[in-house]
């Protein structure tokens, strides 16, 4: 039995099986041991990637390009003006151009439905690096790196810190309930997920035993936690509701005091990334000028602690991303695997 990739997008978590997702986190983890080890690894010689960036980008971006050169592909980035989507050229008109020239075609955007309409009508395989609902990429790494520390994924209770109600909680809650870990989503009642990704993770944590926790009580949701995870309080283009997300997120932080509440002495921390832990960027400068903070949603003292795990995370991101180039238009024969762990 082999479990089929080929010609497969990657536009949301639940595209694919728990067991499907699993798989690609234990191939990522392969291609890392071929990375580190110098072996060769070009699947994917002869093929052109289109990597389209409408939202700015670091570790998405440069995850794509590392990963297509390892694995002999030519990466071409198109960045938010060399996207005509509704503006010189129809959204179905562009997948279709895109489709004839390119191999696979990664977008990061905002717009869930364009993505889809990407996948449904370019004719080949599309990634998807970010819309406002789902991060799925980001999901393959995070999982990957739980997997390294503990050894396992299932039975491993993850904890967010925040705005619950974002692509990224959302991906973490699905994923979670879709690998059998528990995942706890903490923040103010008005930043939760909406009931329709909740009954999604329900209906995977009923078949894999994740227990699912969305609550506002900080205490309540940390407590025996393996791992706290946090996020930027504003996401792209909510850059003016700065003062209420600080007012609301502020009592989420994750400081000291978070991570001793988990009364676990093995807990790890992780964040997506960029952080506002310190003042060494503009609109970390930006923010305390108008509010007087020199920290938003994780201290310095934690980002920096030696159970922080954030580095390792992003650089996951290249490997897992790989992953899912490799066996969607590599031809790989992929042996299925044991049940998730």
């Amino acid at each position: 039995m082999t479990t089929h990739f080929q010609g497969k997008s990657l536009l949301k978590e639940i595209d694919y099986t728990p067991k499907e997702f699993y798989t690609l986190i234990k191939l990522a983890e392969h291609l890392k041991y071929l990375k580190q080890h110098n072996i060769e690894h070009h699947y994917l010689a002869g093929k052109n990637i289109a990597l389209m960036f409408a939202k700015t980008s670091t570790r998405t971006r440069s995850s794509f390009t590392v990963a297509a050169v390892d694995l002999g592909a030519h990466p071409e980035f198109l960045g938010a003006s060399d996207i005509q989507f509704g503006k010189k050229e129809s959204l179905i008109d562009t997948a279709k151009v895109l489709g004839s020239m390119y191999d696979g075609i990664e977008y990061r955007g905002f717009d869930q439905a364009v993505v889809d309409g990407l996948a449904e009508y370019s004719g080949v395989p599309v990634w998807n690096g970010l819309t406002d609902d789902w991060h799925p990429t980001q999901m393959l790494a995070d999982f990957m790196t739980i997997d390294e520390v503990f050894g396992r994924i299932k039975g491993i209770t993850l904890t967010y810190l925040g705005d619950a109600r974002n692509n990224v909680a959302n991906s973490l809650l699905v994923t979670g309930a879709m690998l059998g870990a528990n995942i706890h989503l903490v923040g103010p009642k008005s930043l939760q997920p909406s009931q329709a990704i909740q009954d999604i993770a329900a209906k995977y944590a009923a078949e894999s035993g994740a227990q699912l926790l969305i609550t506002d009580d900080l205490a309540a949701g940390v407590k025996d936690s393996d791992v706290l995870y946090t996020d930027i309080w504003a996401s792209m283009g909510e850059e003016d509701q700065w003062a209420d997300r600080i007012k609301l997120l502020q009592p989420y932080q994750l400081n000291m005091a978070a991570v001793k509440a988990t009364g676990n002495p093995d807990t790890i921390v992780m964040h997506d990334l960029p952080a506002y832990h310190d003042l060494n960027t503009k609109l970390a400068q930006d923010i305390h000028a108008k509010f007087g903070l020199t920290e938003l949603e994780i201290t310095d003292e934690v980002f920096n602690a030696p159970f922080a795990k954030q580095f390792q995370e992003a650089e996951n991101r290249m490997h897992t991303i790989k992953a899912i180039m490799a066996a969607s238009l590599g031809n790989l024969f992929i042996p299925a695997l044991p049940e998730i762990k």
